[in-house]
């Protein structure tokens, strides 16, 4: 067996991308919209340019792997790709920056906080993949460690073993991984990334159902029915089923309950003090339907928790 420390290319360098001119019905912030699908500021599957002018996506289609860029204005998003899968990943990107997610019906009257920071987020909206491993494996990923932990595990694993992708990309960006790549991981490839077996077996019997999982999107945007069938993978739970829809299907209903810091922050922010997952559960209620909207405008809206002492080194205790 051979080993090279350069992986293969996905696709050769197409001589010029296919392009695409979006102009969506109403102006979307890109950088905020696609902001949650990057895991930590090394992931080699999403990169934001360093001028902030533009982000980089790596993607697996149908068709083939592709590299996609955005870039542009609000109300003019400009799109290029390369790749076999390069028409595909054009095809994605109404979606991608939130196309369907309507925000219309939202009252928001109750919270100053919240009507301030949709006032000045106006362009936020919720992205859509419809690529359900991909989010699914780096939230399993993500399962009771701290998000440095687990960045740098999705870091070490995805550019170990995925390709390079095609097109004029940054050199670090990697094609996400096949479910048959998942599967082929060796143990001691896991435990190097930090991995324990519970996780590892858990993101491999995700791979192994996962056209199974990724049919799911044709249900819609997300739902109980979703959250329903990812949590029949084992090791599967609450928390990581929501932190998938969110992102593959576009769920605006899908709370992370059982995340380490989230339910204190929501309760600071809308009612002055730390609250649990139950009392989070019952604050969102009148916005069921909606709560991950919710949950989008207090993170978006710059509010930090007081802080009381010293940061503490914890592990992010989630459920799983």
């Amino acid at each position: 067996m051979t080993i090279t420390s350069e992986p293969a290319r996905a696709e050769s360098v197409a001589e010029a991308p296919l392009e695409l001119v979006y102009e969506p019905r109403e102006p979307v912030d890109w950088r905020a919209t696609l902001g949650p699908l990057r895991r930590g500021p090394g992931d080699p599957c999403v990169r934001f340019d360093e001028a902030g002018t533009g982000v980089w996506l790596t993607l697996r289609t149908a068709e083939g792997a592709a590299s996609l860029h955005i870039s542009g204005t609000r109300g003019r998003v400009r799109a290029r790709a390369w790749g076999s899968g390069a028409s595909a990943a054009l095809a994605s990107v109404p979606e991608l920056l939130g196309d369907g997610d309507d925000w219309s019906d939202l009252d928001l009257t109750a919270f100053e906080l919240l009507e301030s920071s949709r006032h000045r987020n106006p362009g936020l909206r919720l992205t859509r993949t419809a690529r359900v491993l991909d989010s699914l494996a780096a939230a399993i990923i993500e399962q009771k460690v701290t998000s440095t932990e687990a960045f740098r595990a999705w870091r070490v694993l995805v550019t170990k073993h995925g390709e390079r992708p095609p097109g004029p990309v940054p050199a670090a960006l990697r094609v996400p991984l096949t479910a048959e790549q998942w599967r082929r991981i060796p143990s001691w490839e896991w435990h190097r990334a930090g991995v324990d077996p519970r996780r590892s077996k858990t993101v491999i019997g995700a791979a192994t159902v996962a056209s199974g999982l990724e049919r799911t999107t044709s249900i819609g945007r997300g739902g109980a029915e979703v959250q329903r069938l990812l949590r029949t993978v084992t090791g599967v739970g609450v928390w990581t089923a929501a932190e998938t829809s969110q992102r593959s299907h576009g769920d605006p209903d899908a709370v992370s309950f059982g995340d380490y810091h989230l339910a204190a922050t929501i309760g600071w922010a809308l009612v002055g003090e730390a609250i649990d997952d139950d009392a989070l559960a019952d604050l969102l209620a009148p916005w069921a339907g909606q709560r991950q909207r919710i949950v989008r405008l207090v993170l978006a809206s710059g509010f930090r928790p007081p802080r009381h002492g010293p940061r503490m080194t914890i592990q992010d205790h989630r459920w799983h």
